[in-house]
């Protein structure tokens, strides 16, 4: 049976792929430890705690314009690029929507029918990701909302205008959660969960499609290309 290499992933897009996975480790540690310090019990020095959580608070917001900007550049791609432009495939067209159930009749039959075209990016990744998308969204919203509750002042480093425009911006997530600052944190923190129940889905995914469908998917983040049968 002959193959034929097909590519799926630019370098670009590897790189920022990565950027994101390594960014969301990083917030993930970090947000852990200000909902709760888990290695402050290792410093000898109690005064020194503190410090431990101010330098969390700062990786974890440095860390999350890094992954923010790169979600950004995502969602630029997905109508932007001259590779492959995602959005196409969540139009509810007929064929994308008859796609969508087509792979999800695969999955759960282990691959006992594949009544599409896998080599190109499905609707149902196409809805997986923008779901992704979209807690990204949501967790830069309740983020935002919780730093600003912190200049209570109203004032920054860099003058009044920012939490001005913070509070524009997100002072409506109060509301929806439930209307005080405690549950735009616990939003923010079970969204992070959900999150990693998504990342390890979307790994799990990966690694199925490779074994059932036999061509290379788990390459795309490390090589951007797969193989498929020639007919």
């Amino acid at each position: 049976m002959a193959y034929k290499k097909i590519e799926r992933m630019t370098t670009f897009g590897r790189i920022n792929h990565w950027v994101v996975a390594f960014s969301m480790v990083g917030a993930v540690a970090t947000g852990l430890y200000i909902g709760h310090p888990y290695y402050s019990s290792f410093i000898a020095e109690p005064a020194a705690t503190k410090w431990v959580m101010a330098w969390n608070r700062w990786w974890h917001f440095m860390i999350a314009i890094i992954f923010d900007v790169s979600s950004i550049v995502i969602a630029y791609m997905y109508f932007f690029s001259r590779f492959e432009k995602a959005y196409k495939k969540l139009i509810p067209t007929g064929k994308n929507i008859a796609e969508f159930f087509a792979v999800v009749i695969n999955l759960i039959t282990f691959n006992r029918s594949k009544n599409f075209d896998s080599t190109h990016a499905d609707s149902f990744n196409a809805v997986f990701f923008f779901i992704f998308h979209l807690m990204l969204v949501w967790m830069l919203l309740t983020g935002l909302q919780l730093y600003v509750h912190g200049l209570a002042s109203g004032l920054s480093s860099i003058g009044s205008w920012w939490p001005s425009m913070l509070h524009l911006f997100t002072d409506w997530t109060l509301n929806v959660t439930g209307g005080t600052n405690m549950d735009v944190r616990l939003s923010h923190h079970y969204t992070m969960y959900s999150i990693i129940v998504w990342v390890m889905f979307h790994i799990y995914y990966q690694v199925w499609r490779t074994i059932f469908w036999g061509e290379g998917d788990i390459n795309i983040a490390f090589g951007g290309s797969k193989f498929v049968k020639e007919s």
